[in-house]
Order: C-alpha cells, then sequence, then structure tokens
C-alpha cells in the first residue's frame, strides 16, 4: 500500500509515515510513540483498517474456514483494541477514537459473509472500550457508512448491486458521498461530539431504517 498511501501523506506535509500492522502489536506501539514524539499529545486516532481473503467474501457464509474467521476478526476487529490500548497513553482529555464500520454487522448482507461478523465484533468493542477509556474523558465511537466506492470496497462481490440496493432503500434515495462521510468523520473526531461515546453514527442516507422502499413493495406486488 505505500505507494498509494505515501504520496496522499507527502501531499498533506504529513510528519509520520509507517509502516503498521496492526497483526504486529510492535508496529502499532512504534507508530504510536513516533507520533508522541512528534506531533506531542494526539487529539483523535481513526481506524480504518479491514480485511478478509477474498475467498472468504464469495459463496455461503457457512463454508468460511477457520484460517479465513481468524484473519478477518484479527484485523477488522481485536486491532481496534491494540490501537486503543497504544493510543490511549498519548491522547488528550477529550480525545476522540473513531472506528468505521457497516450495516453488515447488524444485517445479513450478501457477499459480506465473515466480515459482517467481525465488524459485529468491532462494535462490541468499541462499547467496552468506551467505558474503560471515559474515565479520561476518551471518546469511542463507531461510524457506519454506507456503500462506498473504494479499493476495499471493490473486493467485494456483486458490491455494484449493493449501490443499486441502497439507493431504493434508502429514504434520501442516493448513495452517501465521500463528502457526507468526512463531514460525519470530522463531528466524531471533533468536540462537535464532546457529550457522545459509546455510539454508531450511521451516516448511509437512512438506508439502515429502512425495512423496505415503496419501490420494493411495487416490485414485490407486481411478481405475485
Amino acid at each position: 500500500m505505500e505507494k498509494r498511501v505515501k504520496p496522499i501523506a507527502e501531499g498533506m506535509n504529513a510528519k509520520v509515515i509507517m509502516s503498521c500492522d496492526v497483526t504486529k502489536e510492535n508496529e502499532v506501539e512504534a507508530v504510536f510513540k513516533e507520533c508522541a514524539k512528534v506531533y506531542g499529545n494526539l487529539d483523535f486516532v481513526v481506524h480504518a483498517v479491514a480485511f478478509a481473503p477474498k475467498e472468504a467474501l464469495m459463496g455461503r457464509f457457512v463454508d468460511t474456514t477457520k484460517e479465513a474467521w481468524d484473519i478477518a476478526m484479527g484485523v477488522s476487529a481485536y486491532s481496534l483494541v491494540t490501537v486503543s490500548k497504544y493510543a490511549e497513553p498519548v491522547m488528550n482529555e477529550g480525545g476522540s477514537i473513531l472506528a468505521l464500520t457497516y450495516l453488515g454487522s447488524v444485517l445479513s448482507v450478501p457477499s459480506y459473509n465473515v466480515m459482517g461478523v467481525a465488524k459485529a465484533a468491532l462494535e462490541s468493542s468499541m462499547r467496552f472500550l468506551a467505558v474503560d477509556l471515559g474515565h479520561k474523558g476518551i471518546r469511542v465511537n463507531c461510524l457506519s457508512s454506507g456503500p462506498v466506492k473504494t479499493l476495499a470496497s471493490m473486493g467485494i462481490s456483486g458490491f455494484s448491486k449493493m449501490l443499486k440496493a441502497a439507493v431504493l432503500r434508502a429514504p434520501l434515495k442516493k448513495n452517501v458521498s465521500l463528502e457526507d462521510v468526512g463531514k460525519a468523520g470530522l463531528y466524531l473526531a471533533s468536540d462537535l461530539s464532546s457529550g457522545t461515546t459509546g455510539e454508531v453514527i450511521y451516516c448511509d442516507c437512512g438506508c439502515h431504517s429502512a425495512y423496505a422502499s415503496a419501490e420494493e413493495m411495487d416490485i414485490l406486488s407486481s411478481a405475485e
């Protein structure tokens, strides 16, 4: 990922650009030590890492292997615990830890499979971490975005159908934009959300709140 990430980071005048394999605790620790050295205490941390083997995002969930399960859980969920552990000592009071999640954590989504289970574990971990870190004034939340075209989402089989289904279901009748997600992230990362912790904030044009749209009901009616 370095060839993709480094130019972006350099374009934002980043002072710290390091490898951070979240399955290697020593790398996570090294990153936070370097950030503390360069920046001092931190105001916010964004956890935006998830992974599952491609074959685990195809076919039936019941065929998920133990290896794929362990990889998905370790990278996508346990890593938030590791990141929070090393972020805690270098965060300012009133700081924010924000993790990215998706509706597949609470609903079965085609082809999302083991990643949905991992996101459910991520959200549950977030609530326990919010309690552990709350006495230091550190908030921990999740931001649940609707489907957005990213490098990661392109690895999900049938993702284009997910985009179309979200438009059909969402009360706002559109897919969420990167700008929409960015503004929601700004709210959670800043003191605008000073009274919010242990929460999953949805930014999906209302898709999570609707059982079915009128259009979907019409399609089902016409099929009878």
